[in-house]
């Protein structure tokens, strides 16, 4: 399973760096969603996959049975889902207005244009 999720990470991340390098901002946004899932589901794999063991420390040990996944891992995904989507909302709205007040959202013309008084 873990080699399966290694192939569909490398294949995530291949994408996301695809899509960073367009000159389109709305491809840009969806390439750093793309990139943050990726790493994601890399964290989640590095946690280990497993229905095994809870992980739950027993009376007298010091760590939890061996087998057992990291929850750790777990609670650094949900928080990074919220502030993925937070960041993603944060960007669809600074990429809107400024297709509203500059009238494009080609990356190459905005590192070109002036500010005029």
């Amino acid at each position: 399973m873990e080699t399966l999720l290694a192939f569909v990470i490398g294949a995530l991340v291949a994408i996301s760096v695809y899509l960073l390098q367009r000159r389109d901002l709305v491809r840009m946004v969806i390439g750093i969603v793309i990139l943050s899932n990726a790493v994601n589901l890399l964290l989640f794999t590095a946690g280990r996959l497993t229905r095994a063991e809870a992980a739950l420390i027993s009376v007298g040990a010091t760590l939890p049975p061996e087998g057992s996944a990291n929850p750790l891992s777990q609670a650094l995904i949900l928080t990074a889902i919220v502030i993925g989507f937070g960041l993603l909302a944060f960007s669809l709205v600074l990429v809107y207005r400024t297709y509203r007040s500059l009238g494009t959202l080609d990356a190459q013309a905005l590192m070109e244009w002036e500010f005029k008084e």
